[in-house]
This record gives C-alpha cells, sequence and structure tokens, in this order.
C-alpha cells in the first residue's frame, strides 16, 4: 500500500463526519456552532482594537505630557503662540504611524493663572470591529499642568567675569567682549536666563508672587551709580585714590600729601638731591566729584582684611552706625560689571539687565554671593520687603571658574584658598538663614575638574551642576526653572 493512502482515507473520513455534524437534528448544531462563531468573533475583534486603543491613548498621552512641560516652562507667551508650541511639541514627541490614526489639532483653551489644560484626541481606524460597522474609535486624553509654587524671591547671581567670553570652539577668547558671539558662555548665560525668566514670569498666580534680583559679579559688584548718595557708601578709599595733587606730586592721597623723592629709597631731601632725584613736597589732595564714580563695590570689611569680630563680608547685615567696616566700600574698578538689580516683577527691565551684562574682570564668588543674600534681606543696601508667607528664597550661582582676587587676596590669575574660604562662610551662612542655593560650575571640557567650593555651597547634592559644555547652560536653567515653580503635570 502506497503512503499516501492513509492521508486520503483520513480525509475522506474527516468530511464524511463534519458532513453528519452539520446535518445532524435538523441543521441545529450547525446553526448554533455558526452563532456562536460571532461573539467569539466579536470578542476577538474588540480585544485587538481595544490593546490598539491602549497604545495610542499611550502614546497620545506622553507626547502630550512633554507638550504641556515645554508650554509651561515658556509661559509668558500669547495664547496662539502657546498652542503653537505645544502642536510642535505634541507632533515631535508622537511616534505612531497613521494605520492608528492622525491625531486632531490640539485643544488647547484659555489659560489660568496657575494651571492650564491641554487635550489630544484620535478617531482611530479598527481592526476587525469594521465587520460590524465600528469603523473608528474615539480616543482622548487630557494633561493639566499646573504651578506648584507661585510665592519665589529669586536671586541670580552671574558670573561676568572675562572668561565667559569663552566657548566651547574658542576656549581661549580674550576679553572683554562687549558683543558677544552666541555660542560664547557669557551669551549663553543670556540666553539661559531669558527662559528662566519668562518660565518665573508664568508661575506667577498674581503679579508680585515671583520676583526676581540680577546680580553680575566679577571682583567687585556694581552697586549702581544712582547710590552715589546713599548713607551705606564708604568713600574713604575711593577719594584716597580717585583726585588730583597740587603743589606736590603722587596719583594717590597718601604720595601726594607726603613729601617724597622720585627716587623712593632715599628718605631725605639731602641724599634725594645727591642721588640725582626730584624732591616733591607735600602737596594738596583733591578727590575727584562723587559723580564719577562707576557704580562698583568691593568686600567689607577693613584695608588689612575682614572684620574677624563680625565678619562683614560674608554676612547680609545691614551697615551698622558708626562701623566703617560695615559700610560697602566704593571702588573704581576697571572692569566694572553691569548694575545689579534688586528684586523685581519687571519683566521687561530684568530682560535688559540681562542683555546689558559684559563680560570682564577677574573672580570673587563671595561678593556675588553675599549681594544675591543682600538681595533677600529686609535693610540696606537692597532693602527687600518683608518676606510674605509662604515665600521660598533662592539663590541660584553660575560661575565658569575659581575664585582668583577679592579686595585682599588673589592675584587675579590663580585660585585663592583664602578667597574659596571667604565663600564657603557666605553660603553657610545663607543656607542657616532659609536660602536654598543651586550652583551651577561651567567647566568647558572637564579641564578644571569639579568645584568643590561650589559643590559644597549648593544646598544639597541634587542642585550642583557640572558642565563641560557652554550649551548646557541653557538646557541646565531650564530643568532648575521646573525645579522651583514646581512645574508638574497634574493629570
Amino acid at each position: 500500500m502506497g503512503h499516501s493512502a492513509v492521508p486520503k482515507r483520513l480525509n475522506a473520513c474527516l468530511r464524511g463526519r463534519l458532513r453528519r455534524f452539520f446535518g445532524g437534528r435538523g441543521g441545529n448544531v450547525a446553526t448554533i456552532f455558526a452563532l456562536s462563531l460571532v461573539p467569539l468573533a466579536l470578542a476577538a475583534g474588540a480585544g485587538l482594537d481595544y490593546a490598539r486603543a491602549v497604545v495610542v491613548r499611550s502614546h497620545m498621552s506622553q507626547a502630550l505630557d512633554a507638550a504641556a512641560l515645554a508650554v509651561g516652562a515658556t509661559n509668558g507667551l500669547s495664547q496662539s503662540s502657546m498652542q503653537t508650541l505645544a502642536q510642535q511639541y505634541f507632533d515631535a514627541n508622537y511616534r505612531l504611524d497613521s494605520s492608528y490614526g492622525t491625531p486632531s489639532a490640539l485643544s488647547f483653551p484659555a489659560t489660568g493663572a496657575q494651571s492650564f489644560q491641554i487635550t489630544a484626541s484620535d478617531a482611530m481606524p479598527t481592526t476587525l470591529l469594521t465587520v460590524i460597522g465600528i469603523r473608528t474609535l474615539q480616543i482622548s486624553t487630557s494633561t493639566t499642568v499646573k504651578w506648584g509654587q507661585t510665592k519665589l524671591w529669586v536671586a541670580l547671581v552671574l558670573d561676568n567675569t572675562g572668561s565667559m567670553c569663552q566657548s566651547d570652539t574658542y576656549p581661549n577668547a580674550s576679553s572683554p567682549c562687549p558683543s558677544p558671539y552666541s555660542g560664547s558662555k557669557i551669551a549663553q548665560l543670556q540666553s539661559a536666563t531669558h527662559s528662566l525668566l519668562t518660565m518665573l514670569q508664568g508661575a506667577a498666580a498674581n503679579a508680585g508672587d515671583v520676583q526676581v534680583a540680577i546680580i553680575p559679579f566679577v571682583k567687585d559688584v556694581n552697586a549702581g551709580t544712582g547710590n552715589v548718595n546713599a548713607s551705606w557708601i564708604d568713600w574713604t578709599n575711593w577719594n584716597a585714590t580717585n583726585g588730583s595733587c597740587s603743589g606736590g606730586s603722587g596719583s594717590t592721597q597718601s604720595l601726594c600729601t607726603v613729601a617724597h623723592c622720585s627716587k623712593s629709597w632715599y628718605t631725605t631731601k639731602t641724599t634725594c638731591q645727591s642721588a640725582h632725584g626730584t624732591w616733591y613736597n607735600a602737596g594738596t589732595w583733591t578727590p575727584k566729584n562723587h559723580s564719577t564714580w562707576t557704580g562698583c563695590v568691593m568686600d567689607r570689611g577693613t584695608n588689612s582684611g575682614p572684620d574677624a569680630s563680625y565678619n562683614y563680608d560674608v554676612m547680609n547685615t545691614s551697615p551698622v552706625s558708626g562701623s566703617a567696616s560695615s559700610l560697602f566700600p566704593a571702588e573704581q574698578y576697571s572692569n566694572c560689571p553691569q548694575s545689579l538689580m534688586g528684586l523685581s516683577y519687571d519683566w521687561t527691565a530684568l530682560d535688559n539687565k540681562v542683555d546689558a551684562m559684559v563680560a570682564g574682570g577677574s573672580t570673587n564668588q563671595t561678593i556675588g554671593l553675599v549681594w544675591g543674600w543682600h538681595a533677600l534681606s529686609q535693610g540696606d543696601p537692597l532693602d527687600a520687603a518683608a518676606l510674605p508667607a509662604n515665600t521660598t528664597r533662592y539663590i541660584i550661582i553660575l560661575s565658569d571658574g575659581v575664585n582668583t582676587q577679592d579686595r585682599w587676596y588673589g592675584n587675579g590669575s590663580t585660585q585663592s584658598t583664602q578667597v574659596d574660604a571667604r565663600m564657603s562662610a557666605v553660603c553657610s551662612n545663607a543656607k542657616a538663614g532659609g536660602v536654598v542655593i543651586y550652583a551651577v560650575f561651567v567647566d568647558i571640557g572637564g579641564t578644571q575638574g569639579n568645584s568643590s567650593v561650589l559643590q559644597s555651597c549648593a544646598t544639597d547634592s541634587s542642585k550642583y551642576f557640572d558642565l563641560t559644555s557652554a550649551d548646557q547652560i541653557v538646557s541646565t536653567f531650564n530643568a532648575i526653572g521646573q525645579q522651583i515653580t514646581n512645574l508638574h503635570v497634574a493629570q
């Protein structure tokens, strides 16, 4: 017998049994079986299409969350611009192909003061459900974004030193750079700060709930020439180095008012002239008008060093009557930075202040931090209001280098451990006073290594950022802004 005979017999047998099954009992069994296939097919079709719907809804939700957070981070735009931005982010993050349908344009109603909602919908084509006339399934999902913290005081302590002219491409660029190119650290900082200001503006439920101070720093800070008559300015050093000498010789008060030889090692007129030097009699020193002051102030203390008893240079203590070391000493620093701005919610003025920053000078992070703390404190010099209830105070410091010079220590080119010590003190004092500190270190290419003093300055490790590229400044400021405004997806 051939091998093919067995399958043929089995097939014939099977066909016979099926004919008897469908033909038995007057066709009832066949009818029941056929009818039972309908719900089974519907169940299978519904299960498959439901699974597809779950996939669509999940992808829409993820894309919608990304769109909502992007809009929340750039709030302050017009309604139409916000909707356009949301659609762009949604389209960029929605990954399913057209077989799952094409989501309609996002629904973006008018935003509220503290939250806004965006809705996405899709008419998803069905597969097996089409047999019963269900050709699409309507899928919809919404996302609500809220700003959880709406009362903030933020001091932005921003490095304006010469090295901020540098970039990833030109790490040795010279300074100052009044018109920095787009890739430079100072230009990236300006872009990042504008973005952060927009985010902070959007987080305010009411005008004034969020206020920001801008504190550019180098070796000095610029308190602003408008404070020329302020009682808290000490003019002693400025008067002694800015003026003219009559009846004598010297570019400073100390040289002008004391008789001396042009050859400084001779101390008497006789020896001076015997050595063919010129003897100058004591003259009269006349300080320049204070209107010529550029606005710069140095660290508080004495000429010989910080006031060891009160440590005014690392405290937010207001000036004390009769205490010269508690005043803010004026200086005519050649690289005086852009003037600072105390707490404000004039967002245009804040943006203008950022645009006016120019990089040049040496680094003293201590003075930037202490003035950031002053901006968040009552009393002179910046006279903040009483802290409103439920308001959190932040200092965000960004610097691209090590401390190189303050009023007393350092040469402006190499790291000064003495300045580092003063910085550590002000950070500890401000944090003890309830200020939360974020610290950002811009270390192009990682050439300087970690900044231990900035790292320890931050309130905790999550608030310290070590950047190795200038273009990371924008994303870092956006991340900080999202954290401090508690911008989050609510549902």
